[in-house]
């Protein structure tokens, strides 16, 4: 049906979510569905009996992680009721039955986030941030293609049957079944969306703020531009109108190209999906999803308006910058008392809850007041300030030998010269280094082919001022500080309670020997006598460079480690994990390995089968995160990393802390190895399984510390910088940083930092 165009207001609010509100998914006449960052799907149907609000009806569980896209599939002889595809950050795609509330297929095959799905008849279409585009047939994958050379973030199908996907190398690209007939090249960074416009072609959002509508042949038909941050989604409805998300915390409504509405949001907008009526439906962080109409008799009653209004009003006022910072980080009024350095230099500073401006005179040596400054609450585009004042550029400035980072201003209508002699006495710092000071300004501010001004003279030597390319010791003036990243070196588990290990192997033995069906499986005297042997050597740290193992001694241990029941094993892989921090220990653990390739992930995933023991998960765990203290288990670990992180993934959100703790440290001990070996595929899997962890703010902290060390260890040091952007790292170091634990806040500030390094 066509629309008029007039102001959307609120409709109702959908609440039920208890974390961000990821995708939508219109679902015809049977309702909406939602996903959400606290790893449910939950579909809402319209209340029959006012025709204006939705109730929850069903909330599907299964995934393991976020949830993200969702698709919808028609009532079918299948799923009378109709049936939901969603896709997860666990790599899962799930089919559920909306009768039932359960889930049917569980398909399993992407190695990183899934983040778009569509549908191809009866077969279900997986794109992921590990690149690869999956076709799904009756539960099994029939296809998989390398379809770009980034992570894949949108997908859709086009009425005419090809596919379309866009992706964080920028492009988007035109599938006819394996085949790629068309690249659209244009934007300047990561395509997170994309969408049908009827009868006209492609939409496309992206991080670089712009909404792009494209023709099938390739032409770029128009941009819009008008959010001032990583634009998340786009739809488009029959009658002419497109709306759009953002991190800017809006969801704007397009036609023929202008912006004629912008609706504000108390968080980010992740997804925006028009209704057949044109109703729009919002996706917020706040956890909320709303419906906006302009349909005057299915607006929200007037108190349910103003509480919006009011709770809208409060989120902003937190948010209230003044120059592009909080209003809280401006200077009071004490600051005045610090004279100005020139004629008319202005200043910032806080008035209750206003921002003040001033302006230095020179002549009366008193700062003059000018007026309130009016500033949007995320305008990242005014210039930086520093002690109230503003310049066009604040530069951090790391002198080295454990000297605090000193922060430099500067405007490039200031002389560099003279800029750097004042800030070196101001710091009290050598004027050797004003060289370099000089030189950095003018590469840091696009300044390299500068002349120098010839009448200039340096105040000190009275000589003309320095041309760049004269060699000085250099204060290495770019290294930003963090505090806990890159992480170098690996963690291990070394303290072990051996007589206690003991005493249970000999306790399960007597069982197994008192138990007709089992006895054959127990100790004699002599091998009981041998293990006793095994645990002296382990005691006796100061002589691990000159004591050694038998190889009947670790041919034993992994003959109980693959003859024992399973919930038997946990003392006996104990022993296992100190022996591998035993040189002679490792090297005949290796050749086993090599001998008998498979027993370790063989056991790997006897132990972490369905109902496994948290005794064996602990002791398995840190039996592998031992491994990478001794250098000749690196190939082992990288041949099977894969497998070893699928097997363990559901360990990161255990109930059991050291079992949690257990994993985080696997996880940053793989970090800090992928890192040496610059493998990018696997930096990738263990950064998700790191943002899994740390987006998880219940579990123990101590865990989260240490997957928020391999995040920002990697994101510095590694090859996947981009990938954690596209993963939204900056939400999760933005809450890390907010935190009680000084630790996590302070490894949220370094990710803020290497997110903000180019």
């Amino acid at each position: 049906m066509d629309i008029d165009f007039k102001e959307y207001q609120l409709r109702c609010q959908l609440r039920g979510h208890e974390d961000d509100a990821r995708g939508i998914c219109i679902c015809g006449d049977a309702g909406i569905a939602t996903s959400s960052r606290d790893r449910t799907i939950r579909f809402w149907t319209l209340d029959e009996s006012q025709k204006r609000d939705y109730t929850m009806s069903r909330i599907l569980l299964g995934h393991t992680s976020f949830v993200g896209p969702l698709a919808w599939v028609p009532p079918n002889e299948e799923f009378p009721e109709g049936g939901i595809v969603s896709g997860g950050m666990d790599t899962l795609v799930l089919v559920w039955n909306i009768a039932t509330g359960e889930h049917v297929q569980l398909l399993k095959g992407h190695k990183l986030q899934v983040t778009g799905i569509a549908l191809d008849g009866s077969d279900i279409i997986s794109v992921s941030v590990d690149s690869t585009l999956r076709r799904w047939r009756g539960g099994q994958q029939v296809e998989a293609l390398d379809a770009h050379q980034a992570a894949i973030q949108a997908i859709v199908k086009l009425p005419s049957g090809e596919l379309v996907t866009g992706s964080s190398d920028m492009t988007l690209k035109l599938w006819k079944g394996k085949s790629c007939v068309h690249t659209f090249a244009g934007h300047t960074d990561t395509v997170r969306g994309v969408a049908v416009m009827p009868n006209l072609g492609i939409l496309s959002a992206s991080h670089d703020g712009s909404i792009r509508l494209w023709a099938l042949s390739g032409e770029h038909l128009m941009e819009m531009v008008g959010h001032t941050s990583i634009v998340y989604s786009v739809d488009a409805h029959a009658s002419g109108l497109i709306v759009s998300g953002s991190e800017d915390c809006s969801a704007k409504i397009w036609k023929d190209g202008v912006c004629v509405q912008s609706i504000e949001h108390r968080g980010c907008v992740w997804d925006a999906k028009f209704l057949e009526n044109g109703d729009i439906v919002t996706a917020c962080s706040d956890g909320i999803v709303r419906i906006w109409t302009v349909d005057h008799d299915k607006i929200a009653d007037a108190v349910e308006r103003d509480s919006f209004a009011t709770q809208l009003s409060e989120y902003k006022i937190s948010r209230k910058r003044v120059g592009g910072l909080k209003l809280e980080d401006l200077p009071g009024l004490d600051s005045l008392k610090t004279p100005g350095n020139s004629d008319g230099q202005t200043k910032v500073v806080r008035e209750g809850d206003n921002g003040v401006a001033y302006a230095w005179n020179m002549r009366e040596q008193k700062w003059d007041k000018i007026g309130e400054v009016v500033d949007g609450p995320d305008d990242t585009t005014k210039r930086p300030l520093l002690d109230g004042i503003q310049y066009d550029h604040v530069f951090d400035v790391d002198i080295g030998d454990g000297e605090p980072i000193r922060k430099l201003p500067y405007s490039r209508s200031e002389n560099p010269y003279d800029v750097a002699d004042k800030w070196l006495l101001k710091e009290n710092l050598p004027l050797s280094y004003r060289e370099q000071i000089v030189e950095f300004i003018l590469q840091n501010t696009g300044q390299k082919d500068f002349i120098p001004d010839p009448l200039f003279r340096d105040p000190y030597t009275g000589s003309s001022a320095y041309v760049p390319g004269a060699s000085s010791r250099s204060p290495g003036v770019t290294k930003p500080s963090y505090k806990h990243i890159p992480k170098k070196g690996v963690l291990v588990f070394d303290v072990a309670q051996f007589d206690g290990i003991l005493k249970k192997i000999s306790e399960f033995n007597n069982g197994l020997q008192s138990d007709p069906e089992k006895q054959h499986l127990s100790l004699n005297e002599g091998d009981m006598s041998r293990w006793g042997a095994i645990v002296k050597i382990l005691k006796d740290t100061s002589h691990y460079h000159s004591s050694g193992f038998s190889n009947i001694d670790v041919a034993m241990v992994l003959k109980l480690l693959k003859t024992w029941p399973v919930e038997l094993l946990f003392p006996v892989v104990d022993v296992m994990r100190m022996i591998v921090l035993h040189p002679d220990g490792a090297a005949t653990l290796l050749q086993y390995f090599k001998d008998e390739d498979g027993i370790i992930i063989e056991l790997i995933k006897k132990i972490t089968a369905s109902s496994p023991l948290p005794a064996n998960l602990l002791t398995s765990l840190r039996a592998v995160t031992n491994m990478f203290k001794n250098g000749y288990f690196n190939e082992w670990l990288l041949v099977h990393r894969s497998e070893i992180l699928d097997a363990f993934s559901s360990c990161g959100s255990s109930p059991n802390k050291n079992v949690q703790m257990a994993y985080a440290t696997l996880i940053l001990n793989y970090a800090v190895l992928l890192i040496e070996k610059k493998d990018e595929e696997g930096q990738s899997q263990v950064l998700s399984a790191a943002l899994e962890m740390a987006e998880d703010e219940t579990i123990d902290s101590d865990s989260r510390f240490r997957a928020l060390v391999a995040i920002g260890s990697l994101m510095l040091e590694g090859l996947v910088k981009r990938v954690a952007l596209d993963f939204d790292v900056l939400n999760i170091a933005t809450t890390a940083k907010a935190s009680k634990d000084a630790k996590i806040a302070e490894v949220g500030a370094d990710i803020q930092l290497v997110a903000k390094q180019t």
